[in-house]
């Protein structure tokens, strides 16, 4: 299906240094294929999220985006998938676990809508936003870690946390499109409310999918957490199988 991808700890500096937070429970994957699996998956959505960064003009993001689009048709098909580091390493994690597409699909989907870089419509805007791109990757590291393909509950605490990322950069002067008046708080304590029956089905060894989703809150309410901290928070939302 793919040529074999470039050498693991490559992809894991790159996530380690662009999503320190993913990165971090990460560690607390025991199986060190799943783990490289999952690596997989952050790398690809770290760079899918930089290209409406990376790009003078719509346009081109558009023409770097239908790229990742045809590699993931690659990777689903049975030719030859693109010598990119970060298309072989999710070749490999596909074949490994029999991803399901729709959560990268969403991926891509969710930065077409970035590159306009107008404010969401409202909250509605944003928490779609947050499921296409946090949810549907929290999806698909779930199913890499043996939990069900597709698992809402892991959709809605990704929600939490992608709103949460969201008010965290705008209240350090990043760029977001998050509205200014829109307070995420009441919508991030949803999400983990809805999110906490189905998180409890969830097998243990999946939980480190969707840990950092304990960090939410705090970032919701403007924290910033430092790194021993959030090391902390990790250790006790894996030890309670909670966020």
């Amino acid at each position: 299906m793919a040529e074999t991808a470039p050498p693991q700890e490559d992809l894991e500096d790159a996530v380690r240094r662009s999503d320190p937070d993913r990165w971090l429970a990460s560690r607390f994957i025991a199986d060190l294929g799943r783990r490289a699996d999952v690596m997989a998956l952050y790398a690809f959505d770290h760079v899918l999220a930089r290209v409406p960064h990376q790009v003078s003009e719509p346009l081109m993001g558009e023409i770097r985006l239908t790229w990742w689009a045809e590699a993931l048709d690659e990777i689903y098909g049975s030719g030859p998938v693109r010598a990119h580091p970060a298309a072989l390493a999710l070749a490999d994690a596909v074949r490994h676990r029999s991803l399901a597409r729709a959560p990268l699909d969403a991926l891509i989907e969710a930065r077409f809508g970035d590159l306009a870089a107008e404010p969401f419509a409202g909250a509605e805007g944003a928490v779609i936003h947050a499921d296409q791109t946090a949810g549907a990757l929290m999806q698909a590291a779930v199913q890499a870690l043996g939990g069900p393909a597709n698992f809402q509950a892991a959709k809605l605490a990704g929600r939490a946390y992608g709103l949460a990322a969201l008010a965290h950069r705008r209240a350090i002067g990043g760029e977001t499109r998050l509205p200014e008046a829109l307070d995420v708080r009441p919508l991030v304590d949803d999400a983990l409310r809805q999110a906490r029956a189905g998180l409890q089905t969830l097998p243990l060894e999946a939980f480190p999918a969707i840990a950092y989703a304990g960090l939410s809150r705090r970032y919701a309410a403007g924290g910033r957490p430092t790194a021993l901290e959030k090391q902390l928070r990790l250790v006790w939302a894996v030890a309670r199988g909670a966020p």
